[in-house]
C-alpha cells in the first residue's frame, strides 16, 4: 500500500489531535487542509485515496467528516484540478447547510430566550451569530465542556457579540436548566436508529431538560447521518492526562468524549431539509 508523505501525516495528526472543535469546524479545517495539499503537493491518485480512507477512519465518532470525505471519494479524478473542485464543492455543501439550518431555527424561537447549550457546535454558533445580527434579545447559558472546555470559547465568541452569556460547570447543568427556555446542542453523528452521538454530558443535560420540562432542539445536517449499526459505533476516547488525575497504582482515568443520547429525549431535529418532531416524521 502507498505510504503517506510527510505533509500527509501531519495533516492526518492535526485531524486526530484536535479535541477542541466541533465536528463540522473540525471538518472545514480539514478540507481546507486537502485544497492546500493539493495544491502543494499534487499527490497521485493512490497515495491521496489512502489519505482519504486514513482520515475518514481517524474521527470515528465525528460521521460528518467521514462523510465529507466519501463524497470526495466518488469524485476523484487523475486530474487534480477536477479533485479540487470536488472539495470546494462539498465544502461549500456543508458550509451552506449550516447556515440553512441556522436560519431554521432562528424561525421557531420563542421571544427573548434563554438558551443553555454544551460543547461547541458550529450551527449553535452560527444561530447565536444570526440572532445577533437581527438584534434579537437572548441570553445563554453554556457549559464550559471539561476537559476540552469548548465552553470557553463559545463565552469569549458570545462575549465579542456583546451577548449575555453564564458559563457554568457540566455539574451545574441540572441547576441551571429551570432558569433555561429551552435547550440547544449540535450533534457529531444522528444513529440509524435515532440516537445521536455528541459530547459527553450531553446526555445528561438531556435528562435534566426532560425532568424540568424544557425542549431539546438538536441542529443537525444530513452529512451526520449514519447508516452503521449503532451497537457497533465507536466512541472515542482521548488521553487521560487531560484529566490531571493523580498517579496510583489503583486509579484508572478515562477520558471517553462522546456519548449516544436517545431520540426519546429529543424535541426538534433541525436539519437543512427541514425541521423534525423527534422521533416522528418532518413537520414541515
Amino acid at each position: 500500500m502507498q505510504e503517506l508523505d510527510a505533509r500527509a501525516e501531519s495533516l492526518l495528526a492535526a485531524l486526530k489531535a484536535d479535541s477542541r472543535s466541533g465536528a463540522t469546524q473540525l471538518a472545514l479545517n480539514t478540507l481546507d487542509q486537502l485544497l492546500s495539499y493539493l495544491d502543494e503537493v499534487e499527490p497521485e491518485g493512490e497515495t491521496f485515496l489512502r489519505l482519504l480512507a486514513e482520515l475518514r477512519a481517524a474521527r470515528p465518532s465525528m460521521i460528518v467528516i467521514g462523510n465529507a470525505l466519501a463524497m470526495i471519494e466518488q469524485r476523484l479524478s487523475s486530474d487534480v484540478q477536477v479533485t479540487r473542485q470536488a472539495v470546494m464543492d462539498i465544502r461549500y455543501q456543508l458550509e451552506n447547510a449550516t447556515g440553512t439550518i441556522a436560519r431554521q431555527a432562528l424561525d421557531l424561537l420563542p421571544e427573548s430566550p434563554v438558551i443553555l447549550t454544551h460543547s461547541a457546535s458550529s450551527a449553535v454558533l452560527a444561530l447565536f451569530r444570526n440572532m445577533a445580527e437581527q438584534r434579537q434579545a437572548f441570553s445563554v447559558i453554556c457549559t464550559q465542556s471539561s476537559p476540552g472546555f469548548e465552553g470557553h470559547s463559545l463565552a469569549r465568541a458570545l462575549n465579542e457579540l456583546a451577548i449575555p452569556v453564564t458559563l457554568i460547570t457540566d455539574a451545574q447543568m441540572g441547576l441551571f436548566v429551570p432558569q433555561a427556555d429551552l435547550v440547544i446542542t449540535g450533534c457529531d453523528t444522528w444513529l440509524s436508529n435515532g440516537h445521536f452521538i455528541n459530547k459527553s454530558g450531553t446526555h445528561l443535560l438531556a435528562l435534566a431538560a426532560h425532568a424540568a420540562g424544557k425542549p431539546l432542539w438538536v441542529l443537525a445536517d444530513s452529512f451526520r447521518n449514519s447508516d452503521a449499526d449503532p451497537g457497533s459505533v465507536e466512541l472515542e476516547e482521548m488521553p487521560a492526562e487531560e484529566l490531571n488525575a493523580p498517579p496510583g497504582d489503583w486509579i484508572t482515568p478515562r477520558n471517553i468524549y462522546f456519548e449516544r443520547v436517545p431520540h426519546a429525549l429529543v424535541s426538534k431535529r433541525i436539519s437543512e431539509l427541514g425541521v423534525f418532531s423527534c422521533p416522528a416524521e418532518p413537520r414541515r
